[in-house]
């Protein structure tokens, strides 16, 4: 379930905020969010699979606080992001 090494490559490329930027928030929620849809359609064919819904619910919490930390440190990049994420908040 985890992400292929290309689809992160690909991931980190598109977000990235530098040359050598991997760590950046935006890059941290582009790549939980891959992993979160991913856990999301594994649960729709699996839906007694609680351990799973674990991960994805720490998974989703983890997302939620890097959120919160964008907003409050630059609220310009964050509405970037959840506009390209296409995220509800």
């Amino acid at each position: 379930m985890s992400l292929s090494a290309e689809r992160r490559t690909t991931l980190i490329g598109e977000y990235k905020t530098g040359e050598a930027d991997t760590g950046s928030p935006e890059v941290q929620v582009a790549l939980l969010s891959e992993r979160i849809g991913t856990l999301t359609e594994h649960l729709k064919i699996h839906a007694k699979d609680f351990h799973s819904r674990r991960g994805l619910l720490m998974l989703v919490g983890r997302r939620r606080r890097l959120l919160d930390y964008l907003k409050r440190k630059d609220q310009s990049r964050y509405q970037t992001l959840i506009g390209r994420l296409s995220l509800r908040r």
